[in-house]
C-alpha cells in the first residue's frame, strides 16, 4: 500500500496542474474573447483523467488501509480532527470536486458558443479546484499535515 499512497502523492501534483492550467485557459479563454482550442479541450479531458486516476488510488487507499471501517463508530471519530479528516472531509469534498469535473467536461462540450464553453471551465473546474485545494493535507495544516513529497 506504500506505493499506491506514494503513486496517490505523485498524482496529486498532475491533478493541480492539470486543473490550473485548464483553469487558466477558461480565464484567458472567457476574458481573452478566444475561440474554444483543441488546447482548450486537451486540458480539461486531461484534468478530467488524473483526477480519475486519484480517485481510483484514492478508493484503494480508503478501503484497503480502513478508513471506511472507522465509519462504524462515527460519533467518536469525529471528535478527532485527523480521522474526521480522513474519513469524511477528504472524501466527501474529492468526491464532490470529482463529480464537477464530469459535470464540467459534459457541459463545456455541450455548450453552444466558444463564450459558452469557456464560462463553463471558469464555473466548473474553478469551484472543482477551490474543493481540490481545500481538501489536500498540506504540511501546514497541523492536524493533518502530510509531507509534500512522499518518497517512503
Amino acid at each position: 500500500m506504500q506505493f499506491v499512497l506514494i503513486l496517490h502523492n505523485l498524482v496529486r501534483w498532475a491533478v493541480l496542474f492539470f486543473g490550473l492550467w485548464t483553469l487558466l485557459n477558461g480565464i484567458t479563454g472567457y476574458f481573452g474573447k478566444r475561440n474554444y482550442t483543441v488546447n482548450d479541450n486537451r486540458s480539461n479531458l486531461f484534468f478530467m483523467i488524473s483526477c480519475d486516476i486519484q480517485l481510483l488510488l484514492g478508493l484503494i487507499l480508503y478501503f484497503v488501509n480502513g478508513w471506511s471501517a472507522k465509519l462504524k463508530d462515527l460519533g467518536s471519530n469525529m471528535k478527532d480532527p485527523y480521522v474526521r479528516f480522513f474519513t469524511m472531509e477528504h472524501l466527501v469534498m474529492m468526491l464532490l470536486a470529482w463529480i464537477l469535473v464530469h459535470i464540467g467536461r459534459a457541459s463545456v462540450k455541450k455548450a453552444a458558443t466558444d463564450a459558452g464553453k469557456h464560462k463553463k471551465m471558469l464555473l466548473f473546474f474553478g469551484i472543482a479546484i477551490v474543493l481540490i485545494l481545500a481538501s489536500i493535507p498540506w504540511p501546514f495544516r497541523e492536524a493533518i499535515a502530510r509531507p509534500l513529497f512522499r518518497v517512503n
